[in-house]
């Protein structure tokens, strides 16, 4: 279980309502700071899953913008990666 995934599934903010650490035998919430209950581990289980479910749509979100961009629009899969991540282009090696 990764207790940060699990707790941001669950809407909770790092720093701002916990604090984790690790002290070499694995995470654990060093301080808890919401005013809301402290989740248990089962609570923190959904909200792992939550969090995978979200990436994973985000992921076939951002795969299908690629493939219309690239096909539809013709832009290079270098120019819709830049702007999908909003970076600027890589460096040109000398």
């Amino acid at each position: 279980m990764n207790i940060y995934n699990g707790l941001i599934g669950l809407g909770f903010k790092n720093i701002t309502d916990f604090y984790l650490r690790d002290d070499g035998e694995g995470v654990y919430i060093e301080e808890w700071f919401s005013t809301e209950t402290q989740p248990s581990g089962a609570d923190i289980e959904v909200g792992e899953a939550r969090f995978i479910a979200k990436q994973e749509a985000i992921e076939a979100i951002r795969a299908s913008a690629m493939s219309k961009l690239v096909n539809k629009v013709g832009l290079t899969l270098e120019e819709v990666r830049t702007f999908l991540t909003i970076e600027g282009p890589p460096e040109e090696e000398e």
